[in-house]
């Protein structure tokens, strides 16, 4: 077996694509705003991605069918302009994984249908609960730059201060400096500690007024809800233990 093997479902002809990522990563953000996407426009499912790089596992459905650990592309028509998305249950668990990974994704959409822009969706992680996350962005050209200001991304010196780690950094990085292709990274603030809808929310609201897209937006709304019912527990927990004068809240993460 290669290290990365792409497999088609369908063959597609595609045109202006634009990838959209979101694997998991800081409080699942990206992977559920994606996967909003998938369950609410129900895309065309048209490749899986195989490699050494993903957990030497396979995953089991309702019925106890086993599959092997993939990540997956999907098809959607926007207008005049395709979206691929790109989503999975896991990222490549080692930093060279990271890197085969995206390349041979890029490889792979470059040569067969064009991609010409790419946009990763991911968490910002602080480490303390927040009102009303912001949606912080990155981008490989000042054209996205600009783009994103004009739609309300925070731009914020210094943040992320570590740089964008994973799937959302590399395909960024190696879109701009071996393919030419321009993109973007839409963070949602996030405290890491829970799987975060009410961020995944807002980095999805943003990406959809982005691309010109209309997403039913009722489910996630609902999981925002619960998010922030869980938040507001756990900072009453908080408030409770410190008053109490014990200060080790280590039991949050």
């Amino acid at each position: 077996m290669d290290d990365v093997v792409i497999k088609l479902r369908k063959e597609l002809k595609l045109e202006d694509v634009t990838l959209i990522e979101g694997l998991p990563g800081v409080g699942n953000v990206g992977k559920l705003a994606v996967d909003h996407l998938i369950k609410t426009l129900k895309p065309e499912h048209f490749a899986d991605i195989y490699s050494k790089h993903l957990p030497p596992q396979v995953l089991l459905d309702e019925k106890g069918v086993a599959s092997l650990v993939s990540q997956k592309l999907y098809h959607h028509r926007n207008k005049e302009s395709d979206l691929v998305f790109l989503a999975g249950e896991y990222q490549g668990s080692t930093p060279e994984g990271q890197y085969e990974l995206a390349h041979a994704l890029l490889d792979f959409l470059s040569k067969n249908y064009g991609i010409n822009k790419i946009y990763t969706l991911g968490g910002y992680g602080l480490g303390k609960m927040l009102e009303e996350p912001r949606v912080l962005g990155a981008a490989s050209s000042e054209d996205i730059v600009n783009a994103f200001k004009s739609h309300g991304v925070v731009f914020s010196e210094g943040e992320p201060s570590n740089g964008i780690v994973g799937a959302s950094g590399i395909l960024l990085g190696l879109g701009k400096e071996f393919f030419g292709i321009d993109g973007g990274c839409l963070m949602g603030e996030t405290s890491g500690y829970i799987v975060d809808a009410k961020s995944a929310r807002n980095v999805l609201r943003t990406l959809a007024e982005i691309i010109g897209i209309e997403i039913d937006m009722k489910e996630l709304e609902i999981r925002s809800e619960e998010t922030e019912e869980l938040l507001t527990t756990l900072k009453e927990a908080a408030e409770q233990e410190l008053s109490s004068g014990n200060e080790d809240l280590r039991y949050i993460g």
